[in-house]
């Protein structure tokens, strides 16, 4: 006797697609594709932070937080949230290369330091926040030019993924992995990005999905961001888009707000602490 199973995908429908069928060239190329036709952007979001980890038992969210996100190749990046309701602003921050400035005007607080996070995280749940966080996950950037990668056909009774495995050669001859890609094979789009430090422990895990076009440039409408070890996670509804229409260069100065009190991550508190008296960073 031979009993069949009907098999239905998520997010598939009544009707059951053909999956696509890919290499491992392609989808890199689809990734390159996607990310060049990219030069800048900015988008207005609803946000939802979630401050903490489900490994310690202790998240809090805050809902319906409006964000405008501003974007320039190659790592200018600014991120502005909004309280919910008043509208306040809840934090202020910009990144260009490895360094980022932060506004905390509930705290009264400007903070400088590296993208680069390095011991504890802040007991401040809002100070681990990093702007190249957020570029790294919104952006799914091509292959580094010193890794490989391989390819896995992930395909079951409940699942239908590619996922690209790119890998790094460590001094010592090792390889480490440096980051997952995974596509859906009903539609080829990236469905999830996964990075990872030297010692495979994960740095971020963002998924996208409901792609749409954007001035002629395909992005994910809904975007998942998680930093497990910095302790907060980011949930994004794009609500506006403008891709390519140009971003100037006075969006990417955050200067340090008169009256507020300087922390210089990475320097100790007595040093740390200063007072702007002309709005300017000291």
């Amino acid at each position: 006797m031979v009993k069949r199973r009907l098999i239905v995908r998520q997010g598939a429908g009544k009707s059951q697609p053909v999956l696509q069928v890919a290499s491992a060239s392609e989808l890199l190329q689809k990734i390159s594709d996607q990310y060049n036709a990219i030069g800048n952007f900015t988008m207005t979001v609803d946000m939802t932070p979630a401050l903490g980890t489900a490994e310690k038992s202790r998240i809090t969210e805050y809902k319906d937080v409006r964000a405008y996100i501003l974007f320039r190749k190659p790592d200018e990046i600014r991120l502005i949230g909004l309280y919910p309701v008043v509208r306040n602003t809840a934090f202020d921050m910009v990144s260009v290369g490895d360094q980022f400035k932060l506004y905390l005007p509930a705290r009264n607080e400007f903070v400088e330091g590296s993208n680069t996070m390095t011991g504890e995280p802040s007991k401040n749940k809002l100070t681990n926040l990093r702007p190249q966080h957020f570029l790294d996950a919104l952006l799914v950037r091509p292959l580094a030019a010193q890794d490989k990668v391989f390819l896995e056909n992930f395909t079951d009774e409940e699942n239908a993924w590619y996922i690209l495995h790119e890998v790094r050669e460590n001094r010592a001859g090792v390889l480490d992995l440096v980051r997952t890609v995974w596509f859906n094979r009903i539609d080829l789009q990236i469905a999830r990005q996964m990075i990872f430090d030297p010692g495979g422990n994960i740095l971020t895990d963002a998924r996208y999905s409901n792609w749409a076009a954007f001035n002629g440039a395909r992005f994910p409408k809904h975007i998942e961001i998680d930093r497990p070890r910095d302790e907060y996670a980011v949930v994004m509804d794009i609500v506006k888009m403008d891709i390519n229409q140009g971003v100037s260069d006075d969006k990417f100065v955050l200067n340090q707000p008169a009256g507020s009190t300087l922390r210089v991550l990475g320097q100790a508190s007595p040093a740390a602490s200063q007072t702007a008296k002309d709005g300017h960073a000291q």
